[in-house]
């Protein structure tokens, strides 16, 4: 016997065990009936009897039709009839008229019930009659009282038959079905209580009526009639209000961007909203068919290897509302044959319309997923060695120095290959490229743990240690990576034998990854310098320079302060494609008596350190400012962007005193940007994310400086939320020669493209690269092509003497540009383009 052959097997049997308890229960009470019948012979004219059995008929023929899975199911009149039977006859004519009349209904139906059904049928309502009349006799019934006194046994008898009915059919139903009786009780619960309500005083009504005249029984039947076209209809209102919530919460479901989840959901609310046994969702495309029902999926996968699927197939295909689209099928499958009204139909097109979007938007996403992190991928590795490059470096470091609790000692080893130029001389750089993989295998073989191996690039690499016991274990380590390198290289042939220098810095308190590149940095040249006397060394404060430096820049800045040695210019942002000023970026100098100009570079860390911050950041914001309401009040209403140094966002005091200096001038908080730039490194201290909340509160625009260097990465981008991207120069001036500062580009203008943010690329030095980056979809840029940082009033000359035009326009108006696939520059206008402008 096949397993399907077993299970029918089983199930029949099942069946009959729920089934053959109701036919003895029918068997008895006729049994009981005939014998009182034949003892005590009780009278009952004919025409009542043939009127009890019509009505009878009646009450089992007029029914409300609910289809759960392929079975239908009838809500009937019958509790009715034999109400008003008892109410006319004797239980024991009663019991026979219903069993006679129910079972010849069913013989002139058009459509005949299978004999399982048609048995259970009519034993249960002559169950229903039997138990009704005996609830009828306990309550002390006395067909002689009036109407109103018959209220309370007619009520016993009549929540008996009603009680009786649920449980002798929700059972069976539910073994029909594959519900459980708990689900099957609850659906349609409170339109089934309300019709038994509104049944009873039919019931009370009828037998009123009767007592005037027993002939007006005739009129029974119309009046169950016409109740009962009322009844449907109202039921039908009722099934197409639920259906149509569910149509509603089935296609909110479905607004996901995960293409799995959505098949699933897909496949559980299809089997719950059309009562499916199960239901499939093949993506043709895809060749990936997922099938299941409101409680599993059963099959997930090509759709050549699905197994195949019995029963009665209701599909339909996944298009969209223009049809233009044709994504698959989804298919609705049955025990038996089924069909589907004309609102079911329409339920079932809206939803594979809904489904068809859903599928396309998540396989959007999806792409738009794999596309970033290839970019992603690109933009951090080394191209030529699979190591990590610079930006991982950077990346993954300041995460590690921004952990409060990181175990153990945190280095940098610097290694920077010996005399390498003259192998790319000699042998040419073909040779020079295999001794740079060579090198790399190398030094990924001999790296430990968590050691991160990275190509800075050209012949220099660096290798990042964690979890360091001691400072001393970096030496140790470094020792070991460098006698790796000490074993000839064979290349083409011939065995070449690398030198290397290398440079141990351990992570310094503050200033986080690019003060221990510098270090490390610092340390390497000391070791290169030693002429191969040492070919380690490690970062000694004595020796650098730049500490030195510092130090004495210390000791100026209150008379700096006090004199107010410093000056903020101005460089302008402008839009790409037009060549119009969109904004300017306020860059502080320090005009130095002695040593001339000072970048921010050299100074600001000592500025951090000396307590005199605020005072400082204070002074370039009303410098920023008052340059702004200048040129606002001549017509242009450039923004201003100012760079915040990472201090100032501990300082919860912060916000206010930038709330109140745009007061002050009268400008609208939109019109500053303030740059963040190294913020990574306070990143997760709870105080920065309050005061970064507190001026996005206020209407200040935020920005990422130097996006893709390191000092900004996608970890910081995914906890604060910005509304601009910045370009490292870095990338701009490279893009020409270096595939991987094209990618970091490419990836940064589509990440910004995708979370709807600006991005400016710094450093635009040159036509070429404007256009490049423009084509690239990058909507604004500033550097020495347009023009170079200016004192406030010069800025404004130039805008009036140029009309806010900084470069010509890359096309002329009107012209018909044709753009490289995947161009897509701003897409929304110049102002969605650039928050600069109102966003």
């Amino acid at each position: 016997m096949t397993r399907t052959n077993r299970r029918d097997a089983g199930t029949d049997r099942r069946l009959l065990l729920l089934v053959g308890p109701v036919v003895i229960l029918a068997v008895v009470a006729t049994a009981v009936s005939i014998y009182r019948l034949a003892t005590v012979e009780p009278r009952v004219s004919l025409p009542i009897l043939l009127t009890l059995t019509l009505l009878a008929a009646v009450g089992f023929t007029i029914k409300v039709t609910v289809r759960i899975r392929s079975t239908n199911h009838h809500i009937a009149w019958s509790e009715t009839a034999i109400l008003v039977g008892l109410a006319l006859a004797p239980a024991e004519w009663v019991v026979l008229c219903v069993g006679v009349g129910i079972g010849a209904s069913m013989m002139l139906a058009p459509n005949r019930l299978p004999l399982i059904k048609a048995v259970f049928g009519i034993a249960k309502n002559m169950s229903l009659a039997g138990a009704a009349g005996l609830a009828l006799h306990l309550s002390g019934w006395d067909p002689g009282r009036q109407p109103i006194e018959m209220v309370v046994p007619l009520a016993v008898a009549y929540c008996t038959a009603v009680v009786l009915d649920e449980l002798l059919t929700l059972p069976v139903i539910a073994h029909a079905t594959g519900k459980s009786g708990r689900e099957l009780f609850r659906q349609h619960l409170g339109l089934r209580v309300a019709s038994a309500v509104a049944r009873f005083p039919v019931i009370v009504g009828t037998l009123a009526i009767l007592k005037i005249d027993n002939w007006l029984l005739v009129a029974v039947p119309p009046l169950l009639l016409s109740l009962h076209l009322a009844y449907s209809a109202r039921v039908r209102s009722q099934v197409e209000r639920t259906a149509w919530r569910q149509l509603a919460q089935a296609t909110d479901a479905l607004n996901v961007i995960d293409l799995d989840v959505v098949l699933a959901t897909a496949v559980h609310q299809a089997s719950e909203l059309f009562s499916a046994d199960e239901v499939d969702v093949e993506l043709t495309d895809r060749g990936r068919t997922v099938r299941g029902n409101t409680g599993e999926i059963v099959y997930d996968g090509s759709s050549a290897d699905a197994p195949p699927a019995e029963g009665w197939v209701v599909q339909e295909k996944l298009v969209g509302h223009d049809e233009s689209h044709d994504l698959g099928i989804v298919r609705l499958r049955f025990r038996a044959p089924v069909e589907l009204n004309e609102r079911e139909e329409y339920t079932l097109s809206t939803f594979a319309s809904a489904l068809c979007t859903a599928v396309r938007n998540a396989s959007a996403y999806q792409e738009l997923t794999r596309v970033a992190d290839e970019h992603a991928a690109a933009a951090s590795h080394d191209a030529l060695t699979g190591l990590g490059n610079r930006r991982q470096l950077l990346d993954h470091g300041t995460e590690l120095l921004g952990q409060r609790h990181a175990d153990g000692v945190t280095a940098l080893l610097l290694i920077d290959l010996n005399h390498f130029k003259e192998v790319n001389d000699t042998l040419g750089h073909g040779a020079g490229d295999e001794v740079l993989i060579q090198v790399a295998d190398r030094l990924r073989s001999a790296a430990q743990g968590d050691d991160l191996v990275v190509r800075l690039g050209g012949d220099e690499f660096a290798v990042l240690f964690q979890g360091l016991s001691a400072p001393a274990v970096a030496t140790h380590r470094a020792e070991r990576l460098l006698a790796a390198l000490q074993e000839p290289l064979d290349i083409d042939g011939m065995r070449l034998r690398v030198e290397a220098s290398g440079g141990i810095a351990v992570a310094p308190p503050s200033g986080g990854m690019p003060e221990l590149l510098r270090r490390a940095d610092v340390a390497m040249y000391q070791a290169k310098r030693s002429g191969g006397q040492q070919r380690i060394a490690t970062y000694a404060p004595a020796s650098d320079t730049a500490d030195v430096v510092r130090l004495s820049l210390g000791g100026d800045l209150p008379r700096a302060v006090a004199e107010h040695e410093f000056c903020v210019d101005f460089q302008p942002i402008v839009d790409l494609g037009t060549g119009a000023v969109v904004a300017a970026e306020a860059l502080a100098r320090w005009h130095h008596p002695d040593r001339g100009d000072i970048d921010p570079i050299r100074f600001l860390e000592t500025i951090e350190r000396s307590g005199l911050l605020a005072t400082f950041a204070d002074t370039v914001l009303d410098e920023a400012l008052t340059a702004a309401e200048s040129w606002r009040a001549a017509g242009f209403d450039l923004p201003v962007a100012v760079n915040v140094a990472p201090r100032s966002l501990l300082d919860p005091q912060f916000p206010d005193r930038v709330a109140n200096r745009l007061r002050a001038h009268d400008l609208p908080p939109d019109r500053l940007f303030l740059e963040l730039t190294e913020t990574l490194t306070v990143s997760q201290l709870e105080v920065v994310d309050q005061v970064l909340e507190r001026l996005r509160t206020e209407g200040v625009r935020l920005a990422l400086d130097d996006f893709g260097s390191g000092s900004s990465s996608l970890s910081v981008l995914s906890r604060i939320a910005v509304h601009e991207l910045k370009i490292d120069r870095a990338f701009v001036v490279a893009m020409d020669t270096s595939a991987e500062a094209l990618a970091v580009i490419r990836s940064t203008v589509d990440l910004g493209r995708s979370l709807g943010l600006s991005v400016v690329a710094e450093g635009v030095e040159s036509e070429p690269q404007r256009h490049a980056l423009w084509e690239l979809g990058c909507a604004a840029g500033q550097g020495h092509l347009f023009a170079r940082p200016m004192p406030a009033t010069r800025m404004l000359a130039t805008l009036r003497r140029s009309a806010g035009q900084f470069a010509p326009p890359l096309h002329d108006e009107g012209a018909v540009v044709h753009l490289k696939s995947g161009r897509r520059p701003g897409g929304r206008g110049r102002s969605d383009r650039l928050p600069h402008l109102p966003a």
